[in-house]
C-alpha cells in the first residue's frame, strides 16, 4: 500500500512539474547537443546560441546580435542573415519568448536563486530593490546605441548569456565570475532581476514576439482566484487579467514557461494556439 502511494506521489511531483522538467532536459540537451558538435564532431548542433548550423546545412543566428552587427556597420554574412530570419520567424510568429525558458542557459542559474529567495525567505518584497520592467528596453537601445557608437556589438562582448554557453562547451576561465554576479544580483538584489528586468535580448524577443501562435489562456469561471500563478509568474504582469476577466495572455513578456499552468488547481490556465481560442472556451463552458 505504501509503495503504491510512493508511485501516486512521484508521478503526483512529475505531472506537477512537469513544463519544469521539460525546460531542463530542453536546456541541458541543447547544451549537451553543442558540446558533442564543437568537440565531437556531431552534425546536429555547432557553434553557438550567437551563430550555429543545424545538421550541416540549416544556418541559425541569434537575430539580435545580427541586429547589433547590422548597428556596428559590419556587413552580415548571407548564412548569419538567412539563419537569424529563420530563429526570428519562429519565436516571433510560434514559440512566443520560449528562448528564454526553453533554451537559455542563463534561465537555469536565475531559476535557482529565485528558489532560494523563497526557501531562504530572502525574497520577501521591502528587501528587494526596485526596478522597473521597462529597464530591459532601456538595455536594449543602449545596446544598439553603444554599438553603432563603438563599431562593434557592444552586448555581445558582456552577454552573461554567450559568457555561459561558451564557458560550458570549451570552459569557463574567468567566466563564471559574470554568472555569480547574476546569480547574486537574482538572489540578493530583486527577484527575477536579470531576466525579468534588465537582460537586452528578453527585451528584444518582448517585442517581436506578440503575434506568436502558442499562448497561455485563463479561464475566470474556473478560477478560485487563489492567485498562485501571480505569485509564481517570473513576469506576473501578463497575468493581469486573473480574477477579473477570460483572456488569452497576449504579452510578448510571456516566456511561455507553464509555471501558472502547473500551480493551477483549477485548470483555469493551460496552453493554446491563438487560433483554438474560441473553440477552447467554448469547450471549458
Amino acid at each position: 500500500m505504501s509503495d503504491e502511494k510512493e508511485k501516486k506521489g512521484f508521478l503526483h511531483f512529475l505531472y506537477k512539474h512537469r513544463f519544469l522538467i521539460l525546460r531542463r532536459v530542453s536546456q541541458v540537451s541543447i547544451i549537451a547537443l553543442y558540446i558533442g558538435g564543437n568537440i565531437y564532431g556531431w552534425s546536429i548542433l555547432k557553434g553557438n546560441l550567437s551563430s550555429s548550423v543545424l545538421f550541416d546545412a540549416i544556418p541559425l543566428a541569434d537575430p539580435f546580435a545580427v541586429l547589433q552587427m547590422f548597428f556596428a556597420g559590419a556587413i552580415v554574412a548571407a548564412d548569419a542573415l538567412i539563419g537569424a530570419v529563420l530563429i526570428l520567424l519562429f519565436y516571433a510568429l510560434i514559440g512566443g519568448r520560449a528562448f528564454c525558458s526553453w533554451v537559455c542557459p542563463m534561465n537555469i542559474v536565475t531559476d535557482f536563486a529565485n528558489w532560494l529567495r523563497v526557501k531562504t525567505k530572502i525574497h520577501r518584497e521591502e528587501w528587494q530593490l526596485r526596478l522597473t520592467r521597462k529597464t530591459r528596453y532601456i538595455a536594449l537601445a543602449l545596446a544598439l546605441v553603444l554599438s553603432f557608437i563603438l563599431a562593434m556589438p557592444a552586448f555581445e562582448y558582456v552577454s552573461p548569456i554567450s559568457i555561459l554557453h561558451r564557458g560550458l562547451i570549451f570552459g569557463m576561465g574567468l567566466g563564471w565570475t559574470m554568472v555569480l554576479t547574476i546569480f547574486l544580483f537574482d538572489l540578493f538584489v530583486i527577484k527575477n532581476g536579470w531576466c525579468g528586468h534588465v537582460c537586452p535580448l528578453g527585451g528584444f524577443y518582448s517585442l517581436v514576439t506578440r503575434p506568436s501562435l502558442v499562448r497561455i489562456d485563463y479561464n475566470k469561471d474556473r478560477c478560485t482566484e487563489c492567485m498562485e500563478c501571480v505569485k509564481i509568474c517570473p513576469e506576473s504582469q501578463v497575468l493581469h487579467m486573473v480574477g477579473k476577466h477570460s483572456s488569452l495572455v497576449k504579452s510578448g513578456e510571456c516566456i511561455n514557461c507553464g509555471r501558472c499552468v502547473e500551480v493551477c488547481n483549477d485548470d483555469a490556465i493551460y496552453f493554446t494556439l491563438r487560433f483554438r481560442k474560441e473553440e477552447v472556451s467554448h469547450e471549458a463552458k
